[in-house]
């Protein structure tokens, strides 16, 4: 609160940032920027109602290992764990599966100091319009100071990886998304192959990987062996279709049983740009369809896998997933590339068939177009004037995705 009227007396923009994880210009600012990263404590755990209140600067795996040591979890997570809760929620991070929402879903009230620096108690009971506009409100309404998540208890998952052509899997993906508590897949350009993650809890014996196994799968093979690739390609694009078949050939099954977040989340090292696209879940052989065919007529050369995932519909107002069962796109270019041609031709797949972007991902889109594409667009702004009036949390990226 002191901070934020300090600068209202100033005359300067405040921001606040978490743990940088977002690919956009989010959290940047010339005015003042607040970091929570010693807002991360635990407020609360009740097991019996299911709840956990955290500070908003906790990193999701300091926050999985806490729920751990309670015999608890979160019920669904995002593939890394690095990100603050407040940054993951308000740019509705997501996992996978289309029984469970995205992260924002989970929340079952914020505490949120506002533009003026007043504080507010938002929950589906007490400003229930703000509630569903702070759960993944970009940070334009105020500064996110703690929450309370729905938790259950804990529970493990069986996870098996493997490999399979992508024409073999498009008729199957209704089938596959429906039939699987959580399903996603990578797939590597120019090469017709996938590599499908299926993952459903079970009461059988846990059985991980070896420390070597998961050295050489997670480290050497997700991060340092594909990043080996991505600099060979940069520098000589024209390899990138024999690299990537290479990389592909790699893919193998494995089955693991462990902790649910051990599961959920992995380890990245490699740097990339990536923008992610939601689209009704309808759409996404049509999509996919379109990207390969795109791909090959354009002469693009791309090292990185396309990421497809899948997420329940909910009520958050400027959620991806607003009031549609989706389909989640994901496409990256390794660092020191230029990746607009190919996230440009990308957003031109993606928009025709109602596509939304990521909020912590890059896009080209502005509030004219997006407006468009949110039915509750008009409630979001009104709650944003009636907590920021005088807009002392915008910054050139707000100015850009809503309106001045």
């Amino acid at each position: 609160m002191e901070a934020i009227l300090r600068a209202r007396a100033e005359g300067q923009p405040v921001k606040v940032r978490g743990t940088g994880h977002s690919f956009t210009d989010a959290a940047c600012t010339d005015g003042v920027m607040i970091s929570l990263d010693r807002c991360d404590g635990i407020v609360s755990v009740d097991p019996g109602g299911g709840t956990v209140t955290v500070q908003a600067g906790i990193t999701l795996r300091a926050l999985n290992g806490f729920l751990a040591r309670h015999a608890l979890a979160m019920s669904n997570l995002g593939d890394i764990a690095y990100q603050s809760v407040a940054g993951a929620t308000q740019t509705a991070t997501h996992g996978t599966g289309l029984r469970f929402g995205n992260l924002s879903t989970q929340i079952r009230r914020v505490r949120l100091v506002d533009g003026c620096g007043t504080i507010h108690e938002l929950s589906a009971d007490h400003d229930p319009e703000a509630f569903q506009a702070a759960r993944a409100g970009l940070g334009a309404l105020g500064v996110v100071t703690e929450v309370t998540i729905d938790v259950e208890p804990a529970f493990d998952l069986l996870a098996v990886e493997e490999p399979r052509d992508l024409d073999d899997l498009l008729p199957r993906l209704d089938e596959l998304a429906e039939a699987e508590e959580h399903f996603e897949f990578y797939w590597l350009p120019h090469t017709p192959r996938t590599l499908t993650k299926r993952n459903v809890r079970t009461r059988e014996p846990r059985s991980t990987r070896s420390v070597w196994k998961s050295f050489r799968n997670e480290v050497l093979l997700a991060n340092a062996a594909i990043g080996a690739l991505c600099r060979i390609g940069r520098a000589r694009p024209s390899l990138i279709p024999a690299l990537n078949a290479r990389f592909a050939a790699e893919f193998g099954r494995t089955r693991v049983i462990d902790r649910s977040d051990r599961v959920f989340t992995s380890p990245r090292y490699l740097r990339f740009a990536e923008m992610e696209y939601a689209i009704p879940r309808a759409a996404a052989t049509e999509a996919l369809q379109r990207l390969r065919r795109m791909i090959d007529e354009t002469g693009l050369r791309v090292s990185l896998p396309v990421e497809v995932r899948f997420v329940a519909a909910d009520d958050i107002f400027l959620s991806p997933s607003y009031e549609r069962q989706t389909c989640y796109i994901a496409v990256h270019m390794y660092r020191g590339t230029d990746y607009r041609p190919y996230f440009s031709q990308v957003e031109r797949i993606m928009l025709p068939l109602g596509g939304r972007p990521h909020w912590g991902k890059l896009h080209g889109l502005r509030a004219d177009v997006l407006s468009g594409l949110y039915p509750a667009w008009d409630r979001f702004l009104a709650v944003r004037d009636r907590l920021d009036p005088d807009r002392t949390f915008a910054n050139a990226y707000l100015d850009r995705v809503l309106g001045p």
